[in-house]
């Protein structure tokens, strides 16, 4: 059943039939934390959220709005997020802001709040009480499951004949903070006890005993001890939305970076390297995804990007890369989505890049379907260049701004990003898809023989300037060439078909040597290449 749901989570999302094999998607932002507190806020945001071109929308639901009054519930929010979005033929993912949101309890309800005997706060090893209810609190547990539940009956009642809801995010950003592990008598009680047999199984251990003797004493300990533990509280939110309301669950992390401990980050989150704890804990959670705001976007990628858990990026920094940086994760992962965050706040000049990406990405998806075959580029100033051996074809792309007549390359400035995608049609016949990047094309043995000259926009080269030579460049030439037959322009219809904008020759391919597609564009290239 998981695996097959797995398999079929893009189709899910935008309610196509399972039969149809169709990967689609989720070209999404996510509304800042306040976006949707009331009627009027929905209003004014779906539609302006459509015309940006997402395809869905990611959607606090709070708690605190939900439930004012214990036991008394108002669906008038959730309602009209699902209503307008119908209306703008929008999807929704909604995110559960329940008892944790970035670690803190702050959306749960003021009388949850209060009462902090029913519903006990976890606690620092000093004793310091946290504004974070602790997970092991059955009160809190069931608190927040029945609000959940009441939630995900609405969503299934709402959406009885077309799925506007197509994924479920369970709480946000799940960890400690201050602490690695929670140290309130509940806590501490729990962590005298054995390590489950099913968790040991699970590693792969033989050692038994209380968590400390099986896993030490560090916060890296702690991290563990915590993150089974706020997985197996989700996993009582997710059996009861998966008997509700059948559609995808995940969790989302707030990432480990900057070489901080757990505790410093939000500890016993989601993450990666805790992946394994989540599992065992929460097998009904579909997948964990990243929430990534730091540098390295690729790096934290390609660590979630793991098999039996697809990517998807629920929340990232809504900046001018954002636009490139959804090429790449769809190009090079097949990503089920996509997302910055606070799109809704987001600049013009911000968001009329996303829409010119989602735009590209939305002409390029039925090539996807038919094509196995892409990878995704994304360059900066310190990450200008990637090689590509497509089996004896080789292919270097590179930042725009290495071409050496481009004067933005050495006025100061911070490079913008740049990248897209190249997606294999056929042997020889390549799209290339972004904004700031030029392809060379070349055999292997071509490659391996390669001399490296500089030269100028005219093609001459250019005086004064030092050639890179290679050990091989005295020897006589062996093996074949690769030319472009011709590089055009061109836009893709729904059914997949190619429509001729305009051919790049001379100096737009820098006379046969390159395809290329400048700073500030969004294009597809369809390239044919041949053998001399």
């Amino acid at each position: 059943m998981k695996k097959l749901l797995l398999s079929c989570l893009a189709i899910a999302m935008l309610s196509l039939p399972v039969s149809a094999q169709y990967y689609s998607p989720v070209l999404g932002g996510e509304l800042s934390n306040s976006a949707a507190t009331s009627v009027a806020d929905i209003d004014e945001v779906m539609p302006r959220m459509k015309a940006i071109g997402l395809n869905t929308v990611l959607v606090p639901a709070y708690w605190e709005l939900i439930e004012p009054e214990e036991g008394s519930f108002d669906f008038t929010t959730v309602d009209r997020v699902i209503d307008r979005a119908r209306e703008n033929s929008l999807k929704v993912i909604f995110l559960w802001f329940g008892a944790w949101k970035n670690s803190m309890s702050c959306y749960a309800p003021l009388w949850f709040k209060r009462d902090t005997k029913r519903f006990p706060r976890a606690m620092t090893r000093t004793g310091k009480p946290l504004e974070i209810a602790s997970c092991f609190s059955d009160n809190v547990l069931q608190a927040d499951l029945r609000a959940f539940t009441k939630f995900m009956e609405q969503i299934a009642a709402k959406n009885r004949n077309d799925k506007v809801v197509t994924m479920i995010q369970i709480e946000n950003e799940i960890g400690m903070l201050e602490d690695a592990r929670d140290h309130s008598p509940l806590a501490e009680k729990v962590y005298r006890q054995q390590v489950p047999a099913k968790l040991l199984k699970a590693l792969k251990m033989n050692k038994k005993g209380t968590w400390s003797e099986v896993f030490g004493h560090d916060v890296y300990a702690d991290e563990k001890f915590m993150a089974y533990h706020y997985a197996c509280y989700v996993e009582h939110l997710a059996k009861q939305a998966r008997q509700i309301y059948d559609v995808p669950l995940y969790v989302n992390a707030a990432m480990n970076s900057r070489g901080r401990k757990p505790g410093e980050y939000p500890s016993a989150g989601p993450l990666a390297h805790l992946i394994d704890f989540w599992r065992c804990g929460a097998p009904t959670i579909d997948f964990i995804a990243p929430d990534i705001y730091d540098a390295g976007f690729k790096g934290w990628a390609a660590r979630y990007a793991l098999p039996g858990n697809p990517l998807f990026i629920p929340e990232t920094r809504c900046n001018s890369n954002a636009a490139l940086r959804a090429l790449y994760t769809i190009g090079e992962y097949r990503a089920l989505g996509f997302s910055p965050f606070a799109i809704d706040q987001a600049p013009d000049n911000v968001t009329d890049q996303i829409t010119q990406s989602y735009r590209l990405i939305n002409q390029l998806t039925p090539l996807l379907n038919r094509h196995p075959c892409s990878w995704g580029l994304l360059f900066d100033q310190s990450d200008k260049e990637r090689i590509i051996d497509d089996d004896g074809l080789c292919m270097t792309a590179r930042h725009f701004f290495t071409l050496p007549w481009d004067s933005r390359a050495t006025d100061g400035t911070t490079w913008p990003e740049g990248g897209g995608m190249i997606i294999r049609l056929a042997k020889h016949e390549y799209i290339v898809a972004g904004n700031g990047l030029v392809v060379e094309f070349q055999t292997r043995s071509e490659r391996q023989q390669h001399e490296a000259k500089v030269l100028g926009e005219d093609g001459f080269a250019d005086a004064g300037k030092q050639t890179q030579q290679s050990s091989a460049v005295n020897k006589p030439f062996t093996g074949k060439r690769l030319g472009l037959g011709y590089v055009d322009q061109v836009s893709v219809s729904q059914d997949g078909t190619l429509h001729y904008i305009r051919r790049d020759n001379g100096d737009q391919s820098h006379q046969g040597r390159h395809a290329r597609i400048s700073v500030g564009e969004y294009k597809i290239l369809h390239i044919k290449l041949y053998e001399y």
